[in-house]
């Protein structure tokens, strides 16, 4: 398919809609009130089409949205076609109305537009606010105005809960294969306080570094060490230093939850549930540490 080229895919379907045929675009301007054949192009988007419509009006969505590890709607995914975000399949699959995000390629958006193609284009959601904006979005343009307002007063609904009980402040450490993660203003950063977690990794002496480093770890000694999982392991100088005897010493088992990238990747309103998820296991993980880091001080745990 990727073979065929843009160019070849932009004569052909500027061809089919100057003789009429059955397979041409739909006429250009806004989608209809209720679009019967969406097409989202973006993992993000995926869930938010997945979750306000049924499986009838979905044409597609991308292959990535059918992996549990990165989504939190492998199940409906998998009831619905499947594309590659290729205009080949935009051409093919005939959608009414297609959701893209904002950073896909810029000359196939471009084409596709002119073509005829009613869209939308979501920005990427690093807030629970955003998150709200998204789906306020994408339930206007596909006519589920109030499906999309109910999904955003049940995260809204659970995210009230969490704060009613913080419990004690768990001190965790962000980390994945390139370094201390979870920075201020990411949604990875506002799910983990969602569930009851400081991310050390954006206070000092952690936030100076970008990172891992054995010894600002025994330094800011976190109670839990928090590591993205799904990275694939690698033989290199960051990836040595998580398997440092110290580390491992002091990090290792109990100590060590692995979060699933599903839990914070994309923004929708299924986060609250991931951080429900991650609070218990945040706490069931703290709950199983017998004894105080040697080096822990003030925040021994």
């Amino acid at each position: 398919m990727q073979g065929v080229g843009l160019a070849s895919v932009f004569a052909a379907a500027v061809l089919l809609v100057s003789t009429g045929s059955a397979v041409a675009p739909p006429d250009a301007g806004p989608p209809p009130s209720k679009p019967l054949r969406v097409m989202s192009t973006n993992q993000c988007t995926d869930q938010l089409v997945l979750a306000l419509l049924p499986p009838e009006r979905i044409v597609s969505v991308t292959w990535l949205s059918r992996d549990p590890s990165g989504s939190l709607m492998a199940n409906a995914a998998r009831r619905v076609g499947i594309n590659h975000g290729l205009a080949e399949e935009v051409v093919q699959q005939q959608p009414d109305l297609i959701v893209a995000d904002r950073f896909s390629k810029p000359t196939t958006r471009a084409m596709l537009k002119r073509l005829g193609y009613p869209m939308i284009e979501v920005d990427d959601a690093t807030s629970f606010d955003a998150i709200r904006a998204n789906v306020r979005q994408v339930a206007r343009a596909v006519g589920e105005v109030a499906r999309g307002e109910a999904m955003i007063a049940q995260m809204d609904r659970e995210l009230a809960e969490l704060a009613r009980d913080p419990g004690p402040p768990l001190r965790v450490v962000a980390w994945d294969g390139g370094g201390f993660s979870a920075s201020k203003g990411s949604l990875y950063n506002a799910v983990l306080e969602a569930a009851g977690a400081v991310n050390i990794a954006n206070e000092p002496p952690v936030s100076r570094y970008n990172r891992p480093d054995t010894e600002v770890l025994l330094v800011a000694a976190p109670t839990l060490l928090v590591k993205g999982a799904g990275v694939r392991p690698e033989y290199g100088m960051r990836e040595n230093i998580e398997r440092h005897p110290i580390v491992r010493r002091y990090w290792d088992g109990a100590r060590t939850v692995a979060i699933s990238p599903a839990y914070y990747g994309c923004g929708t309103p299924r986060i609250s549930e991931a951080a429900i998820r991650l609070r218990a296991e945040l706490r069931g993980a703290a709950s199983r540490v017998r004894t105080s880091l040697p080096f822990a001080g003030a925040h021994a745990l």
